[in-house]
């Protein structure tokens, strides 16, 4: 099979629906199958899918596994040489997908690769960056941001100085939506689980890169991403006082302990 296309669903049944609908829209022409991952959302989510989408491989967790464990249960069973794993609030624009399969098909020494995300409105949504240090938290959650010198950190960070109009390898893409050559997942492993949410698809191209497998922009396929950063709506630390600024947290200080004492790939 050449292609899994992974979606994780926590009781977003409407995007699944949209996202499930954009994909069969596409006529891909190669086999490929759809897993749907239902992170136990107990609203009803699972027997919409059971009764209204037949050709779907659905794959029901006991309980919330996060997004590492959740997409871990759809890799597992997965059969396709790549396999794609997609937010549910991803839209896949024509010949998307095509371009990522040949852009890896082409270049063997990718592990992962991710396309141009675009805001609704078709602006640019900063979807890479490079590698942070000890730094992130201060720059991005704390007044700091608002400093000549914190803004010069982050538009670095974001690879501001690069225009995005063309193919880069780049240290780590967002998991928004992320296609992966299975096999090399045999080497370096699943996601780390240890993530709950949020610092697992940085975590997960820094081991693709420890092990020389590259991580690449694939700038000619575009995807519409309908995505509010939950965890920085607030400014300063206002963000840190919800729930999903409080687990971004933690997992940054899992990161930063796991990875402190360790050079940096490439």
């Amino acid at each position: 099979m050449d292609l899994s296309i992974i979606i994780l669903n926590y009781k977003t049944l409407g995007l699944v629906k949209n996202c499930l609908k954009a994909i069969k829209g596409l006529s891909l022409p190669f086999n490929y199958e759809v897993i749907v991952v239902d992170n136990n959302s107990s609203d009803g989510s699972v027997e919409y899918l059971k009764n209204n989408y037949f050709d779907i491989k659905l794959i029901e967790a006991r309980h919330n596994l996060g997004f590492s464990g959740g997409n871990n249960l759809a890799i597992k069973s997965a059969q396709g040489k790549y396999l794609l794993i997609l937010n549910p609030d991803i839209l896949i624009l024509d010949q998307a997908i095509e371009k990522m399969i040949e852009f890896m098909d082409n270049h063997p020494s990718a592990g992962i690769c991710g396309p141009k995300l675009l805001n609704p409105d078709g602006t640019l949504q900063y979807s890479c960056s490079r590698f942070p240090d000890w730094r992130l938290p201060f720059y991005r959650r704390t007044f700091l941001a608002r400093t000549k010198k914190g803004q010069k950190w982050v538009d670095y960070y974001l690879m501001k100085d690069w225009d995005h109009q063309s193919n880069q390898k780049v240290d780590w893409f967002y998991g928004a939506c992320l296609m992966v050559r299975k096999e090399f997942i045999k080497e370096v492993g699943l996601l780390d689980e240890r993530y709950f949410m949020y610092i697992e698809d940085l975590d997960w191209c820094r081991r693709f890169w420890q092990k020389n497998y590259e991580v690449w922009y694939v700038a000619e396929a575009e995807v519409i991403h309908y995505h509010q950063r939950d965890s920085a709506v607030a400014a300063g630390f206002g963000g840190i006082l919800k729930k999903s600024g409080r687990i971004h947290l933690q997992s940054w200080l899992k990161y930063y302990f796991k990875y402190r004492k360790k050079q940096l790939p490439r």
